[in-house]
């Protein structure tokens, strides 16, 4: 059975128009245990402590970020405040991340019920991502030689900046986002490859082009890992993605990437990411949905 990193270290100061999406961390494992999905056994609690090299990030910024030092313009382009507590969490989930990226060799899959932190840059934090999970987690297995070749396919509906820039000279992984070309973030670095969709996109189009992406990106690159960052904000009900994606377009995305995983015999991490629908349970019932997928294609 494959892995599950969850964090029990929810409640941290979020400014209050942001707390809703929080609770999608905490309610998620609990949805998955309830519904048969997994079992508890599955689970696993990753330690507040830095046991891993996180040094794509800069030696200072990582010194200001522990010791609470961020300037208030850093901390606002976080979304958080400052707190021991956001930290311990933060260095969990990444940790997280990395120890169910070595499950997935054994397991073919693995999830960490939050992750995905893609708007780190490698010397400062942006929207709500103050360590940067999938590049750390890439880059340890690379440099463990527990992976050669790993893509990271990035579906949440914000462009994955801060991966972008941090594995910009690496060449043994490639980065793919597909995003809202018109959303967040306004800056883009380029990642590989970058497919930024018009407002609206429905599920027809984004399947047609999803499915072309990943057949040229193997033969540009034949990976043999892959990061998936399955979020869950292209709804059509989400407050934040302004794309046209009903529950079951999510479905037939997931299946699509976790098929190609499969096609390849590539062991697949996936995080989270966003998910900003005004209703938890179609937040809840997509992302319940990416790891039915995992159990149909996997087990």
């Amino acid at each position: 059975m494959y892995k599950v990193a969850f964090h029990p270290i929810y409640v941290h100061p979020v400014p209050e128009n942001h707390r809703f999406p929080m609770e999608k961390y905490e309610l998620l494992p609990q949805q998955l245990i309830h519904e048969g999905v997994i079992e508890h056994q599955q689970l696993f609690e990753p330690t507040q402590i830095q046991k891993y090299d996180f040094s794509i990030h800069k030696k200072d910024y990582l010194q200001r970020l522990y010791n609470l030092q961020l300037t208030r313009k850093e901390e606002r382009a976080s979304g958080f405040i400052q707190s021991k507590q956001l930290i311990d969490r933060e260095i969990c989930i990444t940790n997280g991340t990395i120890e169910a990226s070595v499950f997935a060799l054994k397991d073919q899959v693995a999830f960490n019920i939050a992750g995905g932190t893609h708007h780190a840059f490698s010397d400062r934090p942006e929207g709500f991502c103050l360590l940067n999970d999938q590049a750390i987690a890439a880059t340890h297995l690379i440099k463990n030689v527990l992976a050669k070749k790993i893509l990271i396919v990035d579906l949440d509906v914000h462009q994955g900046n801060g991966t972008a820039e941090i594995l910009s000279n690496n060449t043994s992984v490639f980065t793919f986002s597909m995003h809202g070309q018109k959303n967040y973030p306004n800056h883009k670095p380029a990642s590989n490859l970058d497919i930024g969709l018009e407002d609206f996109t429905s599920d027809d189009q984004y399947l047609s082009i999803l499915e072309q992406q990943l057949n040229n990106i193997n033969q540009l690159f034949h990976p043999d890992y892959i990061f998936y960052q399955a979020g869950v904000d292209v709804l059509s009900s989400d407050k934040l993605g302004r794309l046209n994606l009903s529950i079951i377009g999510t479905k037939q995305r997931d299946t699509l990437v976790f098929n190609f995983a499969k096609q390849l015999n590539a062991p697949v991490m996936v995080t989270m990411g966003g998910g900003y629908s005004t209703d938890i349970k179609q937040i809840l019932n997509a992302h319940c949905n990416t790891f039915k997928t995992a159990n149909e294609i996997f087990i």
